[in-house]
């Protein structure tokens, strides 16, 4: 395993309202850099600098996790967990390989 990733994924709401797995801190921290200047607010901030402390290895990754959760949190951006199941069932349905 990746020493960025997370030990559980987190779930939100990109583009329309579609679920993403965000599943390391590069995710989280792409994430963020895409965040439109002018939504960004300190929650955001705080988030981005702890994306960045753990990629460079000065915080552990689940601190990042942390961050990015209550970030996406105040943002209403964590998907339903419903949603992420129905998803998550419509792509190993597409996917011809075995589980």
């Amino acid at each position: 395993m990746k020493p960025d990733m997370f030990r559980q994924p987190v779930s939100v709401l990109v583009g329309l309202g579609f679920p993403f797995e965000v599943r390391s801190v590069m995710d989280a921290y792409r994430h963020l850099t895409e965040w439109p200047t002018s939504l960004r607010d300190s929650a955001h901030s705080i988030a981005l600098k702890a994306c960045g402390a753990a990629l460079r290895g000065e915080i552990e990754p689940e601190t990042a996790r942390g961050l990015y959760v209550a970030f996406a949190e105040k943002h209403d951006l964590l998907a339903p967990e419903d949603q992420v199941i129905a998803v998550s069932q419509m792509s190993r349905d597409r996917d011809p390989r075995p589980y």
